[in-house]
């Protein structure tokens, strides 16, 4: 059996590229919506204090977990036949593309 070494390299090294670059890019475009989002959160904390407005703390906090339940279900059984996707992903381009883009991404994302 012969292996044809570039085609496996190129894999790897796209796979890598890619896999760091996306990585690095949502950890920092995570970073910034969290900010964002701080910073709403203080000024309606600022508000309050202030009692310019008036805020129900305990709907907020109930529209975000039901915001964050939503997101939870909607990732877990969005895609039926995901299984079988993946399989003919790693059959079709191969292990060491999704293996090098799986471990830079994770170090794209601790970097970023």
């Amino acid at each position: 059996m012969s292996v044809d070494f570039t085609s496996v390299a190129a894999s790897v090294g796209v796979g890598g590229v890619a896999g760091f670059v996306m990585g690095y890019a949502i950890k920092k475009i995570l970073k910034i919506v969290m900010v964002i989002v701080g910073l709403f959160l203080a000024a309606l904390a600022y508000l309050a204090s202030q009692n310019v407005i008036t805020i129900n703390w305990d709907k907020i906090g109930a529209a975000s977990t039901s915001t964050l339940v939503g997101l939870q279900n909607a990732t877990i059984g969005a895609t039926p036949g995901a299984a079988d996707q993946v399989m003919m992903a790693m059959a079709n381009i191969g292990i060491p593309l999704t293996g090098s883009f799986a471990a830079a991404f994770a170090l794209g994302f601790m970097k970023g």
